[in-house]
Parts: C-alpha cells; structure tokens; sequence
C-alpha cells in the first residue's frame, strides 16, 4: 500500500481567511483509494451543507464548501475531477485534456462516502475502487483540493499546491502526489 500524508494551503493568504487546517492521508492498495480530509479549526464561521437523506450526484458542488481530489494517469493529459459535499452529495467528471472534453464520468453510478461533522472538526472518508478507470499497474497522479465557503460569502480555494497566478485546480503541475 502506497500512503501518503497532506496539508493543504490556501490559494492567497492575503484573503480574510478563518482560523482552520486542513489535513488527511490518501493511500492506494491495487486500485483501491482512500482518501481522508479532516478539516479543523472555527467551523462555526464555515458553511457545511447538513447531512441529506437522499445523497444524490449533482452538479457545481464546488459552489459551496466541497472536497475535491483530480486524478490523472502519468504521461497522459486526460484525467478526472472527484467532488464530495459534506451533505453526502458527489460527482465525478472526466476531462480529456486541460478543461477540455468535460463530462460526467458513468463508471461510477455512487459515490458513498463518510461523514464525521463535529463542532470543531469533520472528517470526510472515501473508499473508492477505480478499476473501472484506472488498471493496477498505471501510476496515477493526483491533486488534493477543497474549496471553503464562509458564512460571509467569501470563498477560499485550498490545495497541496498553487501553480497558476490565480487558484486553478485543473493545473496538471498540480497533480503532485504520485500512487
């Protein structure tokens, strides 16, 4: 099993940013991947969809506060965006290249994954099987992100790394994590 360890940064720290951390692991075994975000700190001042009783897939989660991860086969340009609502809601797109070819990726009909929401910190865990995108033996490589929104509007955009002049998760010298 390949495991590594993240801490993400927000894109400017010029911004009015709130007091939080986000951390987690992501790991690999055959073509299973798990990945973990904890987001820590004064939740309070944050928008965290409530839990649903109908997780469904939808559209522009990245509106509000989302977890996000892009993955990409090494030496190849196209590559997929995974979007995870703390209500439990997801979607998954495929590109063919740079914000290229979208479109929502039907090998994966669910997404389930966990949600842990306490007052000053929520965990979000997936477990996912990407056999039906990825083979065994392919690298993949991968950009860890979540955008933040607070309870006065403002959205913060954090990721392991910013490449662009302004925040742009789709930058493939981003996809930093190799599995």
């Amino acid at each position: 099993m390949n495991e590594q360890t993240f801490f993400l940064q927000p894109f400017s720290f010029s911004e009015s940013l709130p007091n939080l951390k986000i951390a987690g692991n992501i790991a690999r075994h055959a073509n299973k991947l798990i990945i973990c975000y904890s987001l820590l700190g004064e939740l309070k001042e944050i928008v965290i969809a409530p839990p649903s009783d109908t997780p469904a897939r939808k559209h522009e989660l990245w509106k509000d506060t989302c977890f996000e991860f892009f993955l990409g086969i090494k030496d190849s340009p196209s590559y997929w965006e995974f979007n995870l609502s703390p209500a439990g809601d997801w979607n998954v797109y495929h590109f063919d290249g740079y914000r290229q070819g979208m479109q929502e990726e039907t090998a994966f009909t669910k997404l389930p994954f966990n949600v842990d929401n306490q007052s000053d910190s929520l965990t979000l865990t997936l477990d996912v099987d990407l056999s039906k995108i990825v083979s065994v033996n392919q690298v993949i490589e991968v950009a860890i992100t979540a955008v933040i929104k607070q309870i006065s509007t403002e959205v913060t955009y954090w990721a392991l790394t910013h490449q662009g002049v302004e925040a742009d998760f789709h930058l493939r010298e981003s996809f930093i994590i190799k599995l």
